[in-house]
């Protein structure tokens, strides 16, 4: 992984593959029998991250500022030996041997099945929760209760190459595009006998490969369950968008990454040798980096107007002790400030947490100055988020394999979207 790979955020998504875990690291961290306080009354707060590179350099920078600033507490950063991507796992290890961190990097869509462990800490009425942007609160709000804090906002927008598309003879993509354009564009823009493709997909099943789909499904006027709850809510147009990716695959202009986090994707694309990938804002400063001449553009859809996703990640609090939750929680509002906010979006790829960040002249003069952040920034107004139900990571999974199974062309789009819904409603026939 080069000096400046992306933060390992998303949604997150857009992740490197887990590091191999660091034996023995649950066992040193963790849960301890008192109330959490040394006997100088210094609160040590164990935190998770996940973050490489880019991110680490800015959530460790942040880190040391507030031990300096908060004497009566320590944070101790970089613990559970995994990147974000394999975070819920190495938890929920902990969670079951009774030992884990006071704060963990969750991404947004496992928060609901994590919250079935009493331990994760219940901070309704401890945050500053009408501060954040309605997609941030969204995240992490379940069954009406705030059960985190947002630790990482952004949206899903097209990035394009600029030298490609001049290369190409295209004209670049403007906002109101459709999804008929995107294909259209994918393959002209392919070149097999150099090695480039239109655009790609990760295709290994994960929620990677499923979140983008969610966008094409809520523009067709379908959802990921029915409003009561009992059924998929994309049966009747979800096959509508595994045809688009069908399409992509059968004109060979879609690079399809078989490895976990889309690590090979995005070095096609930063290689040059890719003219079109949905991305987020995480992905700008190594785009920068790069020197990559680069346009971006909202999202096409079928119907012409502006919808997307937005998969906040999260800083979820586990309960060590009632000082421990009292200083987890002074931390993560403590970021959450346009100060700190404000750092951990220029230097982490992240869009402002809360809409006081939006307005500093700082983030104002960095917006300018980057290329196509102003239009991630906009696309929040249309930004939708996944359900935060417990049920999410099961259909994840199903409508995840359907996409790969269409993306490998094993299975056509309807015989795909048949078996995922088949799967995703016996899943929510079962009550949770």
């Amino acid at each position: 992984m080069s000096q400046h790979a992306r933060n390992l955020s998303r949604r997150d998504l857009l992740r490197a593959a887990a590091a191999a875990a660091a034996a023995g690291t649950l066992a040193s961290c963790g849960k301890n029998n008192d109330d959490g306080a040394d006997p100088n009354g210094v609160v040590t707060l164990d935190l998770w991250h996940g973050q490489v590179d880019l991110g680490k350099a800015a959530i460790d920078s942040l880190i040391a500022a507030f031990n300096q600033s908060h004497p009566k507490i320590k944070v101790v950063g970089g613990g559970g030996g995994v990147t974000a991507d394999s975070m819920l796992q190495k938890v929920t290890a902990g969670l079951a041997a009774g030992s884990y961190p006071d704060i963990a990097y969750i991404f947004g869509s496992d928060l609901a099945s994590l919250t079935k462990s009493p331990k994760v800490a219940d901070l309704t009425g401890q945050l500053k929760i009408d501060d954040y942007w309605p997609a941030a609160k969204d995240a992490v709000s379940v069954k009406g209760k705030v059960r985190a804090a947002p630790a990482l906002l952004d949206s899903l927008c097209v990035v394009y190459n600029k030298k490609l598309f001049a290369a190409a003879g295209v004209a670049p993509p403007k906002p109101g595009w459709t999804w008929d354009d995107f294909v259209a564009t994918s393959k002209q823009l392919t070149n097999p006998a150099k090695g480039i493709f239109g655009t790609g997909w990760p295709g290994v099943g994960d929620e990677d490969t499923v979140w983008r789909i969610w966008p094409m499904i809520w523009d067709l006027g379908g959802d990921v369950v029915s409003g009561d709850g009992k059924k998929v809510g994309f049966d009747t147009v979800g096959a509508q968008a595994l045809q688009t990716l069908d399409k992509l695959r059968s004109d060979k202009s879609l690079y399809v990454d078989p490895k976990p986090g889309s690590e090979q994707l995005y070095q096609v694309f930063l290689g040059g040798r890719m003219g079109m990938v949905a991305t987020g804002p995480w992905q700008l400063p190594e785009l920068k980096d790069n020197g990559l001449e680069y346009g971006v553009v909202p999202l096409p859809s079928y119907s012409g107007k502006p919808i997307t996703i937005s998969g906040p990640d999260t800083w979820t609090i586990f309960d060590n002790g009632k000082a421990k939750v009292k200083a987890a929680t002074e931390f993560v509002s403590w970021l959450a400030d346009p100060a700190q906010d404000i750092q951990w979006d220029i230097k982490g790829g992240s869009l402002p947490i809360t809409k006081a960040t939006a307005e500093l002249p700082a983030w104002k003069k960095h917006s300018a100055e980057t290329n196509g952040l102003e239009v991630f920034v906009t696309a929040l107004d249309t930004a939708k988020v996944r359900p935060t139900i417990t049920t999410y990571p099961q259909i994840s999974q199903h409508v995840g394999e359907a996409i790969a199974a269409v993306l490998l062309g094993k299975q056509s789009p309807a015989d795909a979207l048949k078996q995922a819904v088949d799967q995703c409603n016996q899943v929510l026939a079962v009550p949770s």
